[in-house]
């Protein structure tokens, strides 16, 4: 009897010594959890193109990695370097344009918005009182100044921000490559101590959610910038090739893409009229938004056997509680949720949430 007590005194402070390690742990890495998620992320869906740079290199693992690092890099870090650079120069023009404006006055009003029922000639009215007196003008934006200045610089910071984080994220990876089978083959078994014989199944429901929106997510991306490049060609848009490529890296971000058609179409409707900026309105709303609530959800489920509203809501649901990373956490949380729940409401074992549905 004292030995069975015993031992069960020592499993407590093992279980409370690892507790309290864990939660260290924890502590410790917690301003670069996000990079350490995304790192985990990115060198799990890119894992095929890495086991074949392996076989390419005969097997030299820190060589094949090494070839992955500089690809990531080349993918992720150099375009956002190059949107950095573009949005500081737009942010110069922007300011250097609002200059102009209080020394010269507004520039004319297309007539169009003159003819434009009930608010037309009210429009016209504030235009040219403005182009008179631009005091008036001056006391009528100044309220609006100190709040663009503020989203411009929160918006640089904000790059700035990204960057760091995805360099380290590859800096990550390349770890995550050279020794991932063996890091991952250490989680599954004390992933195994903890569930069981669920956890090989648990494992695989959270690998096949994660790569099937991981793949949503960069498919419906690249279907959006295709919709956006030829929206901005047909309207006319300067620049339409690059409006495009921008487009797909704003499309990871939520509510990302309004940002750069929105900003079109008012361009449009100012200088080439009416007709071009309805139809980038139309093309926008429908076409390169409208297609981030079908598409992806639909890519997402082809992944795993999981109900679609779950899928849909884990998209939602992961953005609103975890930010960006919460697009894949959330379908990957539901999963698992959703797995745990069929086995123990059916008395047992639940099929095989991770494999694709017929």
């Amino acid at each position: 009897m004292n030995e069975a007590k015993d031992k069960r005194i020592e499993h407590l402070i093992s279980a409370v010594v690892l507790s309290l390690v864990i939660i260290g742990c924890f502590f410790v890495l917690r301003p670069f959890l996000s990079a350490l998620l995304w790192a985990v992320i990115l060198s799990f869906s890119t894992w095929p193109v890495y086991k074949w740079w392996e076989r390419i290199l005969k097997g030299r693992k820190t060589l094949a990695a090494t070839v992955m690092t500089i690809l990531l890099i080349c993918a992720f870090v150099i375009p956002i370097v190059v949107i950095s650079f573009s949005f500081a120069d737009e942010a110069a023009a922007i300011i250097t344009k609002i200059r102009k404006i209080f020394d010269e006055g507004p520039p004319p009003l297309p007539a169009w918005i003159g003819n434009l029922p009930l608010i037309g000639p009210e429009i016209q009215k504030y235009w040219q009182a403005w182009s008179i007196d631009h005091d008036q003008l001056a006391s009528f934006l100044k309220p609006y100044i100190k709040p663009i200045r503020e989203q411009l610089f929160a918006g640089g910071a904000l790059m700035g921000h990204a960057i760091f984080q995805m360099l380290l994220s590859i800096s990550v990876c390349f770890f995550f490559y050279r020794d991932g089978e063996e890091t991952a083959q250490s989680v599954a078994n004390f992933l195994r101590k903890i569930a069981g014989k669920r956890a090989d199944r648990l494992i695989k429901v959270a690998a096949e959610t994660t790569k099937g929106v991981v793949y949503g997510v960069l498919g419906t991306a690249g279907i959006q910038s295709a919709f956006a490049g030829i929206g901005f060609f047909i309207a006319g848009v300067p620049g339409a090739l690059l409006l495009g490529f921008l487009t797909f890296f704003f499309a990871l971000v939520p509510m990302g893409p309004p940002l750069l058609w929105i900003p079109a179409t008012i361009w449009l409707f100012y200088y080439k009229g009416v007709v071009s900026g309805l139809f980038m309105a139309v093309w926008g709303t429908f076409g390169i938004s409208g297609i981030d609530n079908v598409v992806k959800p639909l890519l997402i489920s082809r992944g795993v056997n999981l109900p679609f509203i779950l899928i849909l809501l884990g998209v939602f649901g992961g953005v609103i509680a975890f930010g960006f990373i919460g697009i894949f956490l959330g379908p990957a949380l539901l999963a698992l949720g959703y797995s745990l729940i069929s086995e123990w409401t059916s008395g047992k074992d639940a099929p095989e949430t991770g494999e694709p549905s017929q």
